[in-house]
């Protein structure tokens, strides 16, 4: 298959756990702002998603209400996770419900937890996987994944969790190796991931309930 052409638009694909179980890890922190908080993040990085230039939809997979009614006002498109059996398949039924609306974009997995993430720099990210037929972008920590992008035709096989960067380069898809692009590698699960988003600038739905968290 040819490489896909730099104009390449995109349908994000995040996934949402259920807020209760999220972030579990920033519980003690956040106290019961737990959930308020995960949502936050999911709102900011939603946001900032469907602001791209490369985004043709947002896609979001969750169970949870109260994400899905906050999203949907955000502009995204929500679909429940009708698998059911964890992240990855959750991902594969959320890029096959975005690729039978939009064929002719491309479809990509993008983390949930992306408080300061900027929409020039996820379509510097994006322009960039428009040159491959499946890509990658690493985290900041440099073990696990923040992007998974397949061009159109291409086969959809995310393979996120633990050690996933060197899971989908053993897989065949090109990592992305790209300046400028720290709010997309930016991903959160600690409290010192969370400083390090703020000092990036967090958007407005995380600063709001960090406003309370003296963060």
């Amino acid at each position: 298959m040819p490489a896909a052409p730099a104009a390449l638009q995109w349908s994000p694909v995040i996934p949402v756990k259920r807020l209760a179980g999220a972030k579990t890890r920033l519980g003690t922190f956040a106290g019961p702002h737990h959930a308020d908080l995960a949502l936050a993040m999911t709102c900011d990085t939603v946001m900032a998603a469907v602001q791209c230039q490369r985004t043709r939809a947002v896609v979001v997979v969750t169970d949870d209400e109260r994400a899905a009614r906050a999203v949907r006002e955000l502009g995204a498109r929500v679909v429940p996770d009708v698998p059911a059996a964890g992240l990855n398949p959750a991902l594969v039924h959320g890029a096959a419900e975005a690729a039978l609306q939009h064929p002719d974009a491309g479809v990509c997995a993008l983390s949930a937890d992306l408080p300061a993430l900027r929409p020039d720099q996820l379509d510097r990210a994006l322009r960039a996987a428009g040159d491959h037929e499946r890509s990658f972008l690493a985290d900041a920590p440099g073990s696990g994944t923040v992007l998974y992008a397949a061009a159109p035709g291409s086969e959809f096989i995310p393979a996120f969790e633990g050690a996933s960067r060197s899971r989908h380069r053993e897989a065949g898809a090109t990592e992305l190796v790209l300046d400028g692009v720290a709010s997309v590698r930016r991903d959160v699960d600690t409290v010192a991931d969370l400083r390090a988003a703020v000092e990036l600038g967090i958007g407005p739905h995380t600063a709001k309930v960090l406003a309370a968290l003296e963060i």
